[in-house]
């Protein structure tokens, strides 16, 4: 991954930062995959520090209708594209938020919700929807914590999430909040972040001494970039 601090924008405002809104009421469909993977690109070609999704939603009984497999895998390497962007990720959810809408909430960075808000894994009435977002709640919630979302399809609402540590940020202003944080953190951007961000990710599944090599790496990179200055 190319290092596009040099490039990037890290004065971006809100209203700057490519946006887009996810409806978890629909399945993923290819026009989707698409606008995500073109976010994606805009921030990959040296675009803003902040990529910003809205998400909220959650789909009826029958929304797999029409739905295959190969779609499936493609809204899922696009969300992992998404998920490792050298850039400052936010999603921000209001209302019923399950499927895409959750998928996508649970890849960003800092996650904000709106009172009212409650995430559900979507069910058929028989079982939850197997997809990643069942990996990510218990990466980051632990099994005993997920286990009534993901074997039931429990909600977890606004308060439990912000608790648990699912939301960052629990808001009747997500617009302020959002702005503020883009003001906050856009100048961690760039491919250090897409670093600290992996290591981050690896952390609670990689054993200590396959972790090494690539933390040490990171911090070759790191003195790399300041060097200790000789004494005159």
């Amino acid at each position: 991954m190319r290092d596009v601090r040099d490039v990037r924008d890290v004065d971006v405002t809100v209203d700057e930062a490519p946006a887009l809104d996810v409806d978890g009421r629909r399945p993923p469909t290819a026009v989707a995959v698409k606008e995500l993977a073109a976010l994606c690109d805009r921030v990959e070609d040296g675009g803003p520090a902040v990529a910003v999704l809205r998400v909220t939603g959650a789909p009826a009984a029958d929304w797999t209708d029409g739905l295959d497999t190969a779609l499936v895998t493609k809204w899922e390497r696009t969300l992992r594209r998404f998920e490792r962007l050298p850039a400052v990720t936010v999603a921000v959810a209001a209302g019923d938020t399950g499927g895409t809408a959750l998928d996508a909430f649970l890849t960003a960075d800092l996650r904000l919700a709106a009172p009212g808000t409650r995430l559900v894994l979507p069910s058929d009435g028989e079982a939850t929807w197997p997809g990643m977002a069942v990996l990510r709640l218990v990466r980051l919630l632990g099994a005993g914590r997920a286990r009534r979302a993901v074997l039931f399809g429990d909600p977890i609402d606004a308060e439990q999430a912000l608790a648990l540590g699912l939301a960052d940020t629990l808001t009747a202003a997500p617009e302020a909040t959002l702005a503020a944080l883009t003001t906050r953190y856009a100048a961690h951007a760039g491919t250090e972040l897409a670093v600290r961000r992996q290591l981050l990710l690896d952390a609670a599944t990689t054993p200590f001494e396959d972790a090494l090599g690539s933390h040490l790496a990171a911090c070759d990179r790191a003195l790399r970039r300041h060097p200790t200055q000789e004494p005159a």
